[in-house]
Formats: structure tokens, sequence, C-alpha cells
């Protein structure tokens, strides 16, 4: 499985993109140094190709596995780009960082690969598992004393859960999925529309 190793904060600079998104805390720009911002006009192809690798490097995900999604999105009710999100953030591993159960997305990727997590009592390990309304997700109990996990409670005991979510009661490690997200609901800074007009050519 081929996984991103890129420099986060020199990728996040280079699409515009606030760390914030990833999970990932910095400290302010020293002074002087290059954010990444410049003067230069974008083609209309170079703006849409920016939203699609935007889109991939927030939820690292591949060329092919995101084609292939947005495939899926196609073929579902409704609007391609907006099923797009969708069906990103109902993977496993964004859920799992949207509960609160791992400080990053790469992390939420670790976690599931090493099979800590249970969906409706089964052990998932594949990251892109696409959940359903009412599946339950929880870290397995044998994992829950290690130390990784309590540092990660520790950490985001305070996160707010996406409406979409339900987070178990403190100490379960638990969290289900009480609907479909809304596209309205999803704060993700990409403008899928221009993905689709990207696909579309």
């Amino acid at each position: 499985m081929s996984v991103d190793r890129s420099t986060v904060l020199k990728r996040c600079r280079a699409l515009d993109l606030n760390p914030a998104y990833l999970g990932v805390t910095v400290k302010k720009n020293r002074k002087g140094r290059n954010t990444g911002k410049t003067n230069r006009k974008i083609s209309e192809y170079g703006l849409q190709l920016r939203e699609k690798q935007k889109a991939k490097f927030i939820y690292g995900v591949q060329e092919k596995p995101f084609r292939n999604l947005y495939k899926r999105a196609e073929k579902m009710k409704g609007i391609s780009g907006s099923n797009l999100m969708i069906l990103l953030e109902l993977r496993l591993d964004n859920v799992i960082f949207r509960l609160g159960l791992a400080r990053t997305r790469r992390e939420a990727r670790q976690i599931v690969s090493h099979r800590h997590v249970l969906v409706n009592g089964k052990i998932v390990n594949i990251p892109s598992y696409t959940l359903k309304e009412g599946d339950k997700v929880e870290i397995r109990e044998k994992s829950r004393s290690s130390q990784m996990f309590k540092d990660i409670a520790e950490l985001n005991g305070q996160l707010a859960v996406p409406e979409w979510l339900k987070a178990g009661a403190a100490g379960t490690f638990s969290g289900t999925v009480v609907q479909k997200p809304l596209r309205e609901q999803i704060d993700v800074p990409v403008n899928e529309t221009l993905i689709v007009e990207l696909y579309s050519k």
C-alpha cells in the first residue's frame, strides 16, 4: 500500500491549506518565513487540480482509490461533488479521527491498520472501509489501556464531534454513525465542484 510521506507543513503551504484541518497544530511562523503564498495567477485547470490534490491530501487517499470513489459518487443519487465529500467522510479512518480516537487522520489509518478497531463488534483493518448509518465503531478493549490511547483521550477529551456522529461515554473509546453527513456539516475547505469539472473533461 503506497503512503504519502511528504512533509505535512510543506504540503499544506503548497496547497494553501491550514494544517489544523489535518489535526496538526503548529507554532506561528517565524518572521520572514515563506508561507507558500504567491501572487502568481493560477489557470482554471490549475485551480481544479489543486482542489483535487487538497482533498486527496486531507483524507490521505491516493489517485486510483480517489478516482474510484468519484465513480461511486457519480452513480449515487444527488450531486456528484457532494456525494464524493460524503463518501470521504464516511471512511473508517476519517470517522476514527472525527470521534477524537486519533490525533490525525494519518494516525487513524495506522490505528485501523494495526487492528485496534471494531466495527459492529468485528475487527476491521481497512482504513477506506465505508461506514453506514447505525454502524458502531470502537477501540478494542485490549488496546484501550495502552499509553497511546490514554494520551489521545487526554488531548482530544474536549473535542467537538460532528452532529452526524455520536461519541460514546467517556472511557469507552467508541462512537456511532447517527446519519450520513450533509455537505454543509463537512468543515473541509474543498471546492468539490472544481473536482467534478476536472473529472468531467
